[in-house]
């Protein structure tokens, strides 16, 4: 990458938008033989009409060639052995580190989110400056309402995009609309990144959030994938946002511990009332999650290490009790109250019970017992009898239809995580509750204490989990893992690196797993820094043996 990746496209179509605000009419634009991206930054329905596919470049940003498939088999979200994307790298135990050579075999992953995300934070950064040179200018988008939601608009993607940077690298550039679009800001630490992003958030809720916008609501319904949110759910959606953002960044449980988790209650109670669909298709995209992964044997299948914490039989168990070089989860037969994974006392049972290969898949059932024609060989720890099927419909469909982008769930055991760090058991208890009574699975019970086991035996419980010193045997969860469990099935191939992220702040990712990855070799090429690896067993910037030794 060149040292101007952080001035983007916009920069130059900026200056000239400029230009014509300095002549005293925004409207009067005197060369329209400029490329479309200078023309339509020349006008302020050109301004606009960028601002509204902000959201679609966000989604897009992160669903090319990019970390979501190295996230999913990092935090065994998905277990592959293709070489695409890098997961057959990614997913080996021992952990390997994340290569940051030029040239590496990764290389174009490990850039591309970067790349994309630095880039947006500045083309929405320029258009927040647009809209304030056109108001300063005496000009609007329409009207003054208009001006207020559509800055507040680019802030809330600005922030976003700087979110997403400081989630899974361990530092990126802070740009925002204080930030002259010629400049090239230092790299800044993930905390600071995080900080700054949320910091755009509340400036996006400031901005759009008031009664001086109300007018301008409800959104186009193409700027969020089909959602022409109402102010008030435009705010909830940033709140949730918000919520999200602040936790996802935790490196460690020391980290996630010390999230501000009344704020994050705060949020994620003033955020989202329903599920966030997209419709993927007509430029919206999904790539592995609602396409790729279905292609083909050895793309994906689910691992039995988390996915087996369902089971009520007993085989979960036997797995677990093996020694880790021995473990099979082919061997895995997962019965299971959860609606969510297939039905049924026989693999035969279950697969008649999820069948998907017709034109659609079992309502409610996220996973599939696949046929045995379609098994591949595996590590055991890695393999299952187990696919995901949530987003099958999309697939089948050359790639259109609605995706869960951001599930009511996740805002709501947000809250619920806090709830349990603050002792307020029974606040999470009614949130974890609601979730598990649309699945099939009974209420957890009365809960006195972080200590204690749900309801449910021995035999009866979901989730088990692997308990420690050794970690060869399995007990009920306690409502932490309740939490857990609820937010792993609602946001699994739904939210960017969400198990990842996830399960590296709760403490749950494999020993030797990289927390973060590095700013991109050709970044620190271009700022003439060196660069670096980062991660890999009994390496700094890896996961320490967590919560259930694995």
């Amino acid at each position: 990458m060149k040292k101007t990746f952080i001035r983007a496209t916009s920069a130059a179509a900026c200056a000239v938008f400029l230009a014509a605000c300095t002549s005293g009419n925004v409207l009067d634009v005197k060369n329209l033989n400029n490329p479309d991206v200078a023309r339509a930054y020349s006008t302020p329905a050109g301004v606009e009409a960028i601002i509204g596919t902000l959201y679609q470049q966000l989604n897009n940003a992160v669903n090319t060639n990019n970390l979501q498939p190295q996230a999913h088999v990092l935090s065994l979200e998905g277990y592959s052995t293709v070489a695409n994307f890098g997961m057959n790298v990614r997913v080996a135990i021992p952990r390997n580190a994340i290569v940051n050579d030029r040239g590496n075999n990764v290389d174009g992953g490990n850039l591309a989110d970067f790349s994309n995300t630095q880039k947006l934070a500045r083309n929405a950064a320029n258009l927040v400056q647009a809209i304030d040179l056109i108001v300063t200018g005496g000009g609007t988008t329409g009207t003054p309402a208009q001006d207020l939601r559509d800055r507040g608009f680019a802030q809330f993607v600005n922030g976003a995009a700087l979110g997403y940077t400081s989630i899974m690298y361990d530092s990126g550039a802070i740009v925002t609309n204080s930030v002259a679009s010629s400049a090239i800001p230092p790299l800044a630490g993930y905390a600071a990144l995080n900080t700054a992003a949320l910091a755009q958030m509340d400036s996006a809720l400031a901005s759009a959030g008031g009664a001086a916008a109300a007018s301008a609501f409800p959104l186009s319904a193409a700027w969020l994938g089909g959602n022409g949110m109402t102010q008030v759910q435009f705010v909830q959606f940033v709140h949730s946002w918000k919520a999200r953002l602040r936790a996802g960044v935790a490196r460690s449980t020391a980290e996630r511990a010390a999230v501000n988790w009344a704020q994050v209650i705060a949020d994620a109670t003033a955020g989202i009332t329903t599920d966030i669909k997209i419709n993927v298709g007509g430029g919206w995209s999904c790539s592995y999650d609602c396409n790729q992964l279905y292609v083909s044997n050895g793309w994906h299948e689910m691992s039995a290490m988390f996915l087996g914490m369902a089971d009520t039989s007993g085989a979960y168990a036997a797995f677990i009790a093996a020694p880790f070089a021995t473990r099979d989860g082919s061997q895995v037969l997962i019965r299971t109250p959860d609606l969510r994974l297939p039905q049924g006392a026989t693999r035969a049972a279950q697969q008649a019970d999820t069948p998907y290969n017709g034109s659609s898949f079992t309502p409610g059932r996220y996973f599939a017992n696949r046929q045995a024609a379609d098994d591949f060989p595996g590590d055991g720890w890695g393999t299952s009898n187990y696919d995901s099927k949530r987003y099958l419909n999309i697939y089948r469909a050359s790639g259109v239809g609605p995706e869960t982008q951001f599930p009511l769930a996740e805002s709501n055991m947000l809250a619920a995580e806090g709830y349990i760090y603050a002792g307020n058991f029974a606040a999470a208890q009614a949130l974890i509750d609601a979730s598990r009574a649309l699945h099939g699975l009974a209420s957890i019970g009365p809960i006195a204490s972080a200590a204690q086991q749900i309801q449910g035996g021995a035999n009866g419980c979901v989730p088990h989990v692997p308990v420690g010193p050794t970690f060869n045997t399995v007990a009920c969860g306690t409502i932490l893992e309740a939490m857990k469990w609820e937010k792993r099935m609602e946001i699994s191939y739904s939210t960017y690196a969400g198990w990842y992220q996830d399960s590296r702040g709760w403490g749950d990712l494999p020993q030797g797993t990289a927390i973060q990855w590095p700013v991109p070799n050709e970044e620190m090429d271009s700022r003439q820094q060196p660069f670096y690896n980062m991660g890999g067993l009994g390496l700094p910037g890896s996961a320490a043996k967590g919560t259930y030794g694995f």
